[in-house]
């Protein structure tokens, strides 16, 4: 699929892109620790701390694979005034992530996720959250932000949606014209509550739940011809250049357009792997997607390196971005052709 030189040549041209990613940024805190007993309080394991760590989460672990890949990524999103803001402002910081496109509201809070880790496995998670959709002011204030980073210049845009409020019809509306004005590609990782309100954009990404949930589906025949008989027509209605589903264990469909009156798939399927952790994958898997058709890549090529990177951060426990060497080296492997 995958000369060894283009490889290269892929790999270093991400270096020199800037990435908008817009969406719902959070905290994911974890607590690590033993488990050696059940509590006598109720049949429940009891989790013996031993160490605290918070991460960026949602689009911020989007912006981090961005970055991990060695392109710029900004973040423009909206959080709270509270202690959690100060953290979550301070965590971009450390790992050199601008926070100049994050703005502070009253109306809402910071949404952090606990995450409970036993023996390096995930036992429990407690949210703190809001969901309401921004109000006027705050939407205002965030199409001026977005504004402002598209005239300074990227080169994609991604709207990375977790349902908490910060995407709403109106967001994705002007900054879908705003782009197309621009000529900047831009692609979505919905959620059910948003999920037909993007078109006429680059690549449309949800998983198989969220198609099923989003579109009002009984049932999907995973097979290429089954997935064409779905997306080819929702393709078309909302004008995408392309739709991206993945798949799990079952890998990632890809259906784009391969000329102006003709559409095209592949389904490609997954890695073995040794699963740790699901967690996150989306998030590497849209940064990747993004990153390749920013640095001009095929359809079938993208999908193909968005799904092997999926899989390797799915061996990790936690939300991690991907390791970009690793990817590198996994894609020599399993893609390329030396030549």
């Amino acid at each position: 699929m995958f000369e060894k030189r283009a490889l290269e040549k892929i790999f270093s041209r991400f270096e020199k892109l800037k990435i908008l990613i817009i969406g719902d940024v959070m905290v994911d805190s974890y607590l690590w620790g033993k488990v050696e007993r059940i509590s006598p309080e109720a049949p429940v394991p009891v989790v013996s701390l031993i160490k605290r760590e918070s991460r960026p989460g949602g689009a911020a672990n989007v912006a981090l694979n961005v970055q991990a890949l060695g392109a710029e990524a900004v973040i423009c999103s909206v959080i709270g005034t509270d202690a959690r803001s100060a953290e979550f402002i301070q965590m971009l910081k450390e790992h050199k992530l601008t926070p100049q496109a994050i703005i502070k509201s009253k109306n809402r809070i910071t949404t952090t996720k606990f995450r409970i880790i036993g023996n390096s496995s995930h036992m429990l998670r407690v949210d703190e959250e809001t969901d309401k959709m921004l109000d006027a002011a705050d939407t205002k204030k965030l199409l001026a932000v977005i504004e402002k980073q598209l005239d300074a210049g990227v080169d994609a845009v991604i709207f990375e949606d977790y349902d908490k409020g910060v995407i709403g019809p109106e967001i994705i509306r002007r900054v879908s014209e705003m782009a197309a004005e621009r000529h900047i590609p831009v692609t979505a990782d919905p959620k059910k509550r948003n999920f037909l309100q993007y078109a006429g954009i680059t690549l449309f990404k949800p998983n198989l739940k969220e198609l099923r949930e989003g579109l009002k589906l009984d049932g999907i025949i995973l097979t290429q011809k089954g997935l064409d008989e779905v997306l080819f027509p929702y393709i078309k209605e909302k004008n995408l250049e392309m739709a991206m589903i993945t798949l799990s264990e079952a890998g990632v469909y890809i259906g784009y357009h391969k000329n102006a009156t003709t559409l095209s798939s592949a389904l490609i399927p997954a890695h073995i792997r040794s699963i740790a952790d699901v967690s996150g994958a989306g998030d590497t898997v849209i940064a990747v997607t993004t990153l390749c058709l920013a640095a001009k890549m095929g359809a079938e090529q993208t999908a193909a390196l968005a799904n092997l990177a999926g899989g390797l951060v799915c061996e990790e426990v936690g939300v991690v971005p991907i390791e970009k060497n690793k990817l590198f080296q996994e894609a020599l492997s399993e893609l390329a052709r030396a030549k």
